[in-house]
């Protein structure tokens, strides 16, 4: 899957921009202000411009001729993709006339999804995200202060709108998964709001067979001018969000690799290039001439190239699979996913491979609190969670580790080792590996 979003793989192969072709919304959430110009700030609904079709297909053939490992083109706002149908539609066409060759995505707040659903499907659109942050209305009331219907041309406000908000979007996401749609559901954690309400949408997402969820923490700071900044909803942690993925990831796949892009983001996530391609650069530019230097980039053969690299990861992996008779699982603590380049007390997510006398492969992720929260505070509370995080483990591989959580973890028959810092995991776990099967198995047993 060439899409960054939708599978963790991806997202540091394929790049993807946004079209901040869609301004206006039909519904006001208490955490959104779609502020301009304000190229500081990486939030979704924050914009630095407003394109027309014909200025958004100019951009993406230029950013394409440029960013060759460019996949997906999205339309996520500044408002809403589906408030904006005309726009929206124009803009779709478009891209799928000059770029065949790139996945067509749109974010929508769900509203209108139902009304639009056949038509995204036709043009070609196979990924859309729904923000749903609530399956009980007098819980969106408290999220949404009024939506409007474009059916009746009304406002709706308070449990009322909240309940005809959830209708549309239960009936938006059944439509577009029939049509073969795959759909990501973004959820935001608003702390005294839904913080415990989440793990009952997952359940609903579940029921209507969506792909994969994604809880993103309330940004809330009084200089984002939102409601809830300006009226003391403080900004959501990470430990709430990592609680609130293991509680909702029992019944639908979770992302974790979300950077809440802006609505003009550009490039890989979590490094957004949009500050490097200037409207004035392609604004006035000939298409023609813009679609010809797209062409020349030969991104076709650079795709190709990227997926011959995956093609030969799958086979190593497939390679792998028969790992030996003997096998124990080894944890690993990496900041980067390549080397064993953290230290024990600066993590908060294990790396789980299942290794064996003739190979190894990654068997899970495990997110646990960090044992070390700041200065004072290492070791109280964590230690317990992260030991039942870590049961069946029996190595553990680490760039730095106390004495404290040593002993704590060969009490559970756990053992530490540092010797392997810095180096490849793939060439870590092999050494791990022999020694345990070889003369350290016997002391790892005695």
């Amino acid at each position: 899957m060439r899409h960054p979003c939708y599978d963790h793989s991806a997202h540091k192969r394929y790049s993807r921009i946004h079209l901040s072709v869609a301004s206006a919304c039909n519904i006001q959430c208490n955490y959104c202000n779609r502020k301009y110009d304000c190229s500081a700030e990486s939030r979704p609904g924050v914009t630095s411009e407003k394109l027309t079709p014909i200025e958004a297909i100019k951009k993406v053939l230029y950013v394409g001729s440029r960013i060759k490992n460019l996949s997906v083109v999205g339309i996520a706002g500044p408002g809403d993709a589906l408030a904006n149908p005309k726009q929206t539609f124009e803009t779709l066409r478009l891209v799928k006339e000059h770029t065949p060759d790139l996945k067509l995505c749109v974010s929508t707040n769900g509203l209108r999804l139902a009304e639009f659903a056949d038509e995204l499907c036709a043009i070609g659109v196979d990924h859309i995200t729904v923000t749903i942050n609530a399956v009980d209305p007098s819980i969106g009331a408290k999220i949404y202060p009024w939506i409007y219907d474009s059916e009746s041309k009304r406002r709706f406000s308070g449990i009322e709108g909240a309940a005809l908000l959830l209708e549309r979007q239960i009936e938006g996401i059944k439509k577009a998964v029939a049509n073969g749609a795959l759909i990501k559901a973004n959820s935001v954690l608003i702390p005294q709001i839904n913080e415990d309400h989440l793990p009952k949408v997952a359940a609903k997402l579940k029921e209507l067979g969506v792909f994969l969820h994604n809880v993103m923490p309330l940004l809330s700071e009084p200089r984002f001018g939102t409601f809830y900044a300006l009226n003391g909803v403080p900004s959501a942690t990470q430990e709430q969000v990592k609680k609130a993925q293991k509680a909702c990831g029992l019944d639908v796949a979770q992302m974790t690799h979300c950077a809440q892009c802006r609505a003009d983001a550009v490039g890989l996530l979590g490094s957004d290039q949009s500050e490097e391609f200037h409207f004035k650069d392609y604004a006035n530019g000939d298409l023609n001439a813009l679609k010809e230097q797209y062409e020349k980039a030969a991104r076709g053969e650079y795709f190709e190239a990227i997926d011959a690299f995956d093609r030969h990861l799958k086979k190593a992996s497939d390679e792998l699979n028969a790992i030996g008779d003997k096998t124990i699982l080894i944890a690993v603590t990496s900041q980067t996913g390549e080397k064993i380049d953290m230290h024990f007390g600066s993590c908060d997510r294990f790396d789980i491979y299942r290794v064996g006398d003739r190979g190894y492969k990654l068997y899970s992720k495990r997110n646990a609190p960090s044992y070390c929260s700041g200065e004072d505070s290492c070791g109280k509370g964590a230690i317990d969670e992260i030991k039942e995080t870590l049961k069946g483990v029996k190595l553990l591989l680490t760039a730095k580790i106390g004495n404290c959580p040593q002993k704590e973890l060969n009490a559970i028959g756990l053992r530490s080792e540092e010797k392997y810092a810095n180096m490849n995991i793939d060439a870590a776990l092999t050494l791990a590996a022999r020694e345990y099967f070889g003369a350290g198995a016997k002391e790892a047993e005695a």
